[in-house]
């Protein structure tokens, strides 16, 4: 469908072209210039460099950091790395497979730093290199409700697969287990959905 005119698709994303003359900043992509920018960014990013905006996102990040357990190619990573990107979180850990389902990140991963653990241990002797406390996030027993924990403000969130939840051996790794507090007839939330609540609670403290 285009616009009235019929100038270009109005379902588009994103800006067109900019105007000439264009602005004089190096942090602008001139082929983004010229074609548009149809990138899923904030308006502050439009027509800048990749490597631009992750270098204005490093000033800012937050201390937070999000660890997954990647056993089954979960398409809840994919959603669990964009929620890690919009609260410019100080890094994403992968902690298993090597590869993970992409799909879901709708490329925000290329704005993160984002670090592959083959095993927990790995991912425990890096949480200590970098003085951060890992806390799991699963409805087990013995887990304190979310809404009634101050969560560290060096933290690291780790999440399980979507169904199994957190190994026995990733249990035994993290300080601490949160979980969310639910009203209904389901056992669990969706990962994806867990780990979005879970960043929102400890950024109405910290960010």
């Amino acid at each position: 469908m285009t616009d009235p005119d019929g100038s270009e698709p109005f379902d588009q994303p994103g800006v067109g072209p900019h105007p000439e003359p264009w602005p004089d900043d190096p942090r602008l992509d001139p082929e983004l210039l010229a074609a548009g920018d149809r990138r899923n960014v904030i308006d502050r990013y439009r027509y800048w460099r990749l490597d631009a905006i992750v270098a204005d996102l490093d000033r800012q990040r937050h201390p937070l950091r999000v660890a997954i357990q990647n056993w089954e190619h979960d398409f809840n990573i994919g959603s669990i790395v964009r929620t890690a990107n919009a609260y410019n979180v100080a890094g994403v850990h992968i902690v298993g497979r090597r590869r993970w389902n992409r799909r879901g990140a709708m490329v925000t991963d290329r704005y993160l730093q984002v670090e592959h653990h083959p095993t927990v241990a790995d991912l425990a002797d890096r949480m200590a290199e970098l003085d951060t406390i890992m806390i799991g996030v699963d409805n087990l027993p013995g887990s304190l409700p979310l809404e009634r924990t101050e969560l560290p403000q060096r933290c690291c969130l780790v999440f399980g697969s979507e169904g199994p939840g957190l190994t026995d051996e990733l249990v035994a790794a993290c300080r601490d287990l949160v979980a969310i507090t639910q009203y209904g007839s389901t056992r669990s939330i969706n990962a994806g959905a867990a780990a979005a609540i879970a960043m929102y609670h400890w950024a109405l403290r910290w960010a």
